[in-house]
């Protein structure tokens, strides 16, 4: 199999995660706007310890001027939803060749935004790892979840399959299919109910296990984003909550780890609540779906991220 470039635009965690496999079997490039994680890389490659144990040396660039013109034969979005258009228009001029475009990103209408943008071809995908940022040059790997997911949006199956038997290489098994809609909206779903319940919760990861009023929160808004997938003709392969029921019946141990969501607003990042929860909120309205339980959630979460955001400025302040 001929030798592959790929550029990561985001290699926080899931990114810097697939970059550091990927980058054993391919030659790997990142661009991230964290100009230190991007430094400490560039020193001594990124470290990613847990679940998977490796130093991986790679190129790193903060800017896409800084790269200049380079050839790649896919360019994989792992930035926050919020960010890909810009993150697109940034490194347009310095695409060379005719890369296909992937999108593993959490939330929802990341590919019609690229195939809006360009004519190349557009692959999307789920990942059931879950990993954190831990600074500049470090990945914490937390789950190896089950296979990945990957098809495309805009071109054959033919012009990916080399992707996904990569990413099988590295040791992140990848199915290839023709549609992956199904299995996108199962893990849409699972982030959809879990991310807003985890900040709401402050992070705290056994509140939403051990909470009995909290598991029928999450049982019920599943259900409703379960009947909103199923209005666009759209059923996913596996149960989205069965994550959440191996925990719950101690199949598998309880980490500290309540989503991405919790983690933003701690850090005072913007959140993906938009394209996640409101995304199935506002699809819900346009097809005349109710979701009481779901809509409310959302309403919580904006009012926490408001609060989250004057706290912080507060305390700038002082």
């Amino acid at each position: 199999m001929e030798r592959r470039n790929i550029l990561f635009v985001g290699a926080g965690a899931i990114g810097g995660l697939y970059a550091a496999r990927l980058g054993k079997v391919a030659d790997v490039t990142i661009l991230d706007t964290n100009q230190e994680h991007v430094e400490a890389i560039r020193r001594r490659g990124l470290t990613v310890t847990g679940r998977t144990e490796m130093v991986t040396p790679l190129a790193a660039f903060a800017t896409a001027a800084e790269m200049g013109g380079r050839r790649f034969d896919a360019v994989v979005f792992l930035v926050k939803s919020q960010a890909t258009a810009a993150a697109f228009e940034s490194i347009r001029p310095t695409l060379e060749g005719r890369p296909v475009l992937v999108t593993f990103q959490n939330g929802m209408g990341n590919e019609e935004l690229l195939m809006r943008a360009s004519d190349l071809d557009v692959a999307h995908g789920v990942s059931f790892e879950a990993a954190r940022h831990d600074g500049p040059g470090r990945v914490h790997h937390l789950v190896h979840g089950e296979e990945s997911w990957l098809g495309p949006a805009r071109g054959t199956l033919e012009a990916i399959a080399w992707l996904g038997e990569l990413m099988a290489r590295s040791g992140l098994p990848t199915k290839v299919v023709a549609d992956p809609r199904g299995a996108i909206w199962g893990k849409f779903i699972f982030n959809s109910v879990m991310n807003p319940i985890g900040a709401i919760v402050q992070g705290v990861n056994a509140a939403r296990y051990e909470v009995p009023e909290m598991r029928a929160l999450i049982d019920d808004m599943a259900t409703e984003c379960l009947r909103v997938a199923e209005a666009l003709g759209i059923r996913p392969p596996f149960d989205p909550l069965y994550l959440v029921k191996k925990f719950r019946a101690g199949e598998m141990p309880l980490s500290k780890h309540a989503g991405s969501m919790a983690q933003d607003l701690e850090a005072g990042r913007e959140t993906e609540l938009e394209s996640m929860t409101g995304y199935v909120v506002r699809k819900a309205k346009e097809l005349g779906v109710p979701v009481p339980v779901t809509e409310s959630v959302y309403r919580m979460a904006k009012g926490l991220e408001y609060a989250s955001r004057v706290k912080r400025s507060d305390t700038e302040e002082r």
